[in-house]
C-alpha cells in the first residue's frame, strides 16, 4: 500500500492510519476545541471559533474556566432555582470538574414540581429558547453514493443515521400512514434451541423476505406469512452484522470458523463474509492472518463498496463484490490499531494508540477504497472509546473519563467537520437526562440516536407524566443543531403512558416505536423532523394476556425494524431453555402488519 499523502492543513501529524500500518504513539497535538468549561448540566457548550486544530485561545480542556455571570436559563444561577419542565436542557447547582457536570443530587423528599408551576415555567422557557436559539443551522448535503438501514430503506450514515437535508424542515419520508392502522400478529418464530448464551444480533428487510441469524445459519422468512424462503448454513455461529446493506441487498457478516462445542463453546470472530439476501447465497469469505494467528474481529460495516471489519487486533477491509483485500493489519503495528469502523455514507475509523492506561483515541475520515485519512480528529484525553453514530455528517459519541455512570457510554456527542477534523459543537448529554446508549468496546453500536436535517435527535429518560396516574410514565425526543450544540425550541412528546423509541430517519422524518401501557399496543409513528409532530403508522393490539408477544421482549435487548406497515421484534441474545421454565413463550421474532 501507498505512503499516505501528508495531512490536510492544520491537521496534527498523519499516523499513517485508519488501516492498520505500524505507528508510534502520536504526538499531542492539542485537544481541538478550545473553549471555556460549559455553562452547565444539560447544555450544550459553544462551539469554538475555528482557530486551526491544536492551537488553542483559550483555557485547554479540563482548565478550570472563569465563573460564568447569571445569564438566564440554563446558565448558573442561584441555588434551589426550580428545575424546568422535563425535556429542556436543565442546570443543576454543583461544581464541575473537568469541564464535565457531575450527577445532581435528588430533590428532598422526591417530590415534583406543581402542574401549574411547570405550565409557568414552560412558558418562560419557550420564549426564551426561541428568542435565543433562532433558527438552527442549515447544511447542504455532500451527495454521497446512498446506501440501504437494515429496513431495506435508504438511509445515511448508520442505520438510524439519516442524510442530511440541510436543514430544510422534516416531511420526505417514503413511510406514509395506511387507511387502517390496525395491526395483528402476522407470524411468530420460536427460539431455536441453543447450547449455550447465543448472539443472534442482525436483522435486515428486503423486498420479499425478513432475514435473521439463527443457529449456525442466516434465515429468510417471508414477510407476509413467514414461511422459509432460504437457510444459508454457517461453519459457525454469526458473531457480527453490518448495519448497511448495499443497494442490491448485499450484507457483510461476521461469523465463527468452527461450531461451538462443550466444554469451549465460543470460537474465534475470524471469518469475514457478504451475503445476498435475495438469494441466500455466501458470495466470499475469507480470514485474516496477523502473524501466526488469524485476526480477531468485533465488528463489520459497509460504506460503498468497501467491507471494513475492526477489532483488537486490528482493521481490515475488503472489496464488497470480489473480497479482494484493500488493507490489512499488521503483527509488528503494537502502538495503534483500528478497533472499529462507522460506515454507510462515509467511512470513519475509531483508532487507539498509546496503553490502556493512557490511550489515545482519533477520529479519522478515511478514502473507503485506499483506507487513506481524509482528515483526524483527536478526542479529549480520558475517552477511552468512541461510538460513531453518524458518518456524514460525522457525530461520535463517548463517555469522557467515565462520567456518565449509568452504562450509556455517553457522557457527550462530538459534531465534527469530517472535512477538516475540526469540532463544531460539544454537546452535553447528562446520563440522567437522556437515554441513548452506546456499547462502549463497539464503535458502530449506537442506538436511540439520530442524525438529519443538521439536528442530533435523542429521548429523554421516562419521567412521571402529567396525570399522576399509576404507571403514567413518558418521556421525550430533543434535538440538538449539529453546528452550535443548542437545542432547538420544537420537541416531541410522547404523551402520558408512551415512551419514544427512536428507530431511524426516513428522509427528514423520525420512524420511532412508542411503548404504550399495559392496556394498549404499541405504535409506529413518524415524527416530522422540524415540527415534530407525529403520525400514526402502525398500532398493536391490545393484549393484556401474559402471552402477549409484544410483552416478551425486553426493549434493551431487542432489534425493532419497521418498512412499508410492517413491523418486526426480534432478539438479540437467545440461552438454553430452564428444564423448569414454564414462564411465558419466549420468541426470536414477531411480525405485525397492518391489513392490505
Amino acid at each position: 500500500m501507498t505512503q499516505p499523502p501528508p495531512p490536510p492543513p492544520n491537521q496534527p501529524p498523519d499516523p499513517q492510519g485508519g488501516f492498520g500500518a505500524p505507528t508510534p504513539p502520536p504526538q499531542e497535538p492539542g485537544y481541538g476545541y478550545p473553549q471555556q468549561p460549559g455553562p452547565g448540566y444539560g447544555y450544550p457548550q459553544q462551539p469554538a471559533a475555528d482557530q486551526g486544530h491544536g492551537h488553542p485561545q483559550q483555557p485547554p480542556y479540563g482548565y478550570p474556566g472563569q465563573p460564568q455571570p447569571d445569564q438566564g436559563y440554563g446558565y448558573p444561577t442561584q441555588p434551589q432555582q426550580p428545575q424546568a419542565p422535563y425535556g429542556y436542557p436543565t442546570q443543576p447547582q454543583q461544581p464541575q470538574y473537568g469541564g464535565y457536570q457531575q450527577p445532581a443530587p435528588p430533590a428532598p423528599g422526591g417530590k415534583k414540581l406543581s402542574a401549574q408551576l411547570q405550565i409557568v415555567i414552560a412558558a418562560v422557557v419557550a420564549i426564551a429558547l426561541i428568542v435565543g436559539f433562532g433558527i438552527w443551522y442549515a447544511r447542504s448535503g455532500d451527495g454521497s453514493e446512498e446506501a440501504k438501514g437494515p429496513d431495506g430503506t435508504a438511509q445515511g450514515s448508520t442505520a438510524g443515521g439519516g442524510g442530511d437535508t440541510g436543514g430544510k424542515g422534516g416531511g420526505g419520508g417514503k413511510e406514509k400512514a395506511p387507511a387502517d392502522t390496525g395491526a395483528k400478529v402476522a407470524y411468530t418464530v420460536a427460539q431455536p434451541k441453543v447450547p449455550d448464551v447465543t448472539d443472534v444480533s442482525g436483522s435486515w428487510v428486503t423486498d420479499k423476505a425478513f432475514v435473521k441469524p439463527g443457529l449456525n445459519s442466516l434465515v429468510a422468512y417471508d414477510l407476509d406469512k413467514g414461511g422459509v424462503l432460504w437457510t444459508l448454513p454457517l461453519t459457525g455461529q454469526v458473531c457480527g452484522a453490518s448495519r448497511h446493506v448495499s443497494a442490491d441487498n448485499k450484507v457483510p457478516i461476521l461469523f465463527e470458523a468452527a461450531k461451538r462445542v462443550a466444554p469451549r463453546y465460543f470460537q474465534q470472530c475470524t471469518q469475514v463474509g457478504v451475503v445476498d439476501l435475495n438469494t441466500g447465497k455466501l458470495v466470499w469469505s475469507d480470514a485474516v492472518s496477523v502473524g501466526d494467528d488469524k485476526a480477531r474481529f468485533s465488528e463489520v460495516t459497509l460504506s460503498g463498496t468497501t467491507v471494513a471489519a475492526g477489532g483488537t487486533d486490528g482493521g481490515a477491509a475488503f472489496d464488497l463484490a470480489s473480497g479482494n483485500p484493500r488493507w490489512k493489519p499488521k503483527a509488528e503495528d503494537d502502538h495503534c490499531y483500528d478497533l472499529g469502523y462507522g460506515g454507510g455514507e462515509g467511512l470513519v475509523a475509531v483508532r487507539k494508540c498509546g496503553t490502556y492506561d493512557s490511550p489515545s483515541v482519533l477520529i479519522q475520515n478515511l478514502d473507503p477504497v485506499s483506507g487513506k485519512p481524509l482528515s483526524q480528529f483527536k478526542m479529549p484525553a480520558g475517552v477511552k472509546y468512541a461510538s460513531v453514530v453518524s458518518t456524514k455528517p460525522l457525530v461520535v459519541a463517548a463517555d469522557v473519563g467515565e462520567t456518565a455512570g449509568d452504562g450509556s457510554g455517553i457522557s457527550d456527542f462530538f459534531s465534527i467537520d469530517e472535512r477538516t477534523g475540526k469540532l463544531k459543537a460539544k454537546i452535553t448529554a447528562d446520563a440522567e437526562q437522556y437515554a441513548a446508549r452506546c456499547r462502549t468496546t463497539q464503535v458502530e453500536s449506537c442506538e436511540q440516536a439520530l442524525v438529519g436535517n443538521g439536528k442530533l435527535y435523542v429521548p429523554t429518560e421516562e419521567h412521571e407524566g402529567g396525570s399522576g396516574e399509576y404507571g403514567d410514565e413518558t418521556n421525550e425526543i430533543i434535538a440538538f443543531d449539529l453546528a452550535t450544540g443548542r437545542t432547538v425550541p420544537e420537541k416531541a412528546d410522547a404523551g402520558d403512558k408512551y415512551t419514544y423509541v427512536p428507530m431511524r430517519m426516513d428522509g427528514a422524518n423520525i420512524i420511532a416505536y412508542k411503548e404504550a401501557p399495559y392496556d394498549k399496543g404499541g405504535r409506529i409513528v413518524s415524527v416530522d423532523g422540524a415540527t415534530m409532530k407525529e403520525t400514526l403508522l402502525l398500532e398493536n393490539p391490545a393484549d393484556r394476556t401474559t402471552g402477549n408477544p409484544e410483552r416478551s421482549f425486553s426493549l434493551n435487548g431487542a432489534e425493532l425494524r419497521y418498512r412499508d406497515g410492517r413491523f418486526f421484534i426480534s432478539d438479540r441474545l437467545i440461552s438454553k431453555p430452564r428444564e423448569s421454565d414454564t414462564g411465558p413463550k419466549e420468541y426470536l421474532l414477531v411480525s405485525f402488519a397492518v391489513p392490505r
